[in-house]
């Protein structure tokens, strides 16, 4: 499997850009702001998101409604359900990724997979000076993540044979992963229960994921925490895990009491 890394920041980052980009990602996975909520988000003023927000109505990546609240356009339109799930696993996480930074001192994550990749839904940083940026709305190869392969591997073997099918990736068959190694590692981590990724998705990163589940057990998205390899100390990965695990535990209380 290709341990290259991805993701490498650009040398000359654009912030206005970055911040339209970010505030368009926003309205696509939680269906909706205000204008006060895109300038907290992005740390902005909020006359740099009224206009971040205006250029988006311009080019159809989002709308604004009679409510003043603006949502995805059409350029960026999901399946209501898939924007219910998302705004609702994210709400209820991000009190628990506090925690996590609070307990660990290092940047915690929310992932959701669609087919072969996965999102960052939530991302919630730590204070220490050197440290994993948020990753909130980047997407990367599911079988490259932590939180990626967790989900993978609640697949039955049928489910992943449909979602890594050869003909799938006729036009980019370099990046799909050896189906033998893939089920191996797999195997693994439904034995564990966690996952561990070294410089796997990005260079000189470690993270360390979970996953969380729905009442009946199925995986519905992967609790991470990401920090710079320097730091981590493979002696200290029980305790990661089990900070982990019982945030994860934590969130699948708190979804089963909201009902379905």
């Amino acid at each position: 499997m290709d341990d290259k890394p991805l993701k490498t920041p650009p040398p000359y980052p654009i912030a206005s850009v970055d911040h339209a980009l970010r505030a368009a990602t926003i309205l696509q996975l939680e269906g909706g702001a205000s204008v006060s909520q895109i300038a907290e988000r992005l740390g902005v003023a909020r006359s740099t998101a009224h206009r971040i927000l205006a250029m988006l109505v311009y080019r159809d990546f989002a709308v604004q409604g009679d409510d003043r609240e603006y949502r995805a356009g059409p350029v960026l339109e999901l399946a209501s359900h898939s924007q219910s799930l998302v705004s609702r696993l994210r709400t209820a996480a991000l009190p628990h990724l506090h925690r996590v930074v609070d307990l660990l001192d290092e940047t915690a994550n929310l992932i959701v997979r669609t087919g072969d990749t996965v999102r960052f839904i939530a991302s919630v940083e730590c204070g220490q000076a050197l440290r994993v940026g948020s990753r909130e709305g980047m997407v990367f190869p599911a079988h490259r993540t932590t939180a990626g392969l967790l989900l993978l591997a609640d697949l039955s073997d049928e489910e992943l044979d449909e979602v890594y099918a050869a003909e799938r990736y006729r036009e980019r068959p370099a990046d799909r992963p050896d189906p033998d190694r893939l089920r191996a590692e797999l195997r693994r981590l439904r034995r564990n229960g966690f996952a561990v990724n070294r410089g796997r998705s990005e260079r000189g990163l470690v993270a360390v994921g979970v996953p969380v589940r729905d009442r009946e057990g199925t995986a519905l998205a992967g609790l991470s925490v990401s920090l710079p390899s320097v730091r981590y100390d493979p002696h200290r990965l029980r305790s990661l895990v089990a900070t982990m695990e019982a945030a994860a535990h934590a969130l699948e209380r708190d979804l089963g009491d909201e009902g379905p």
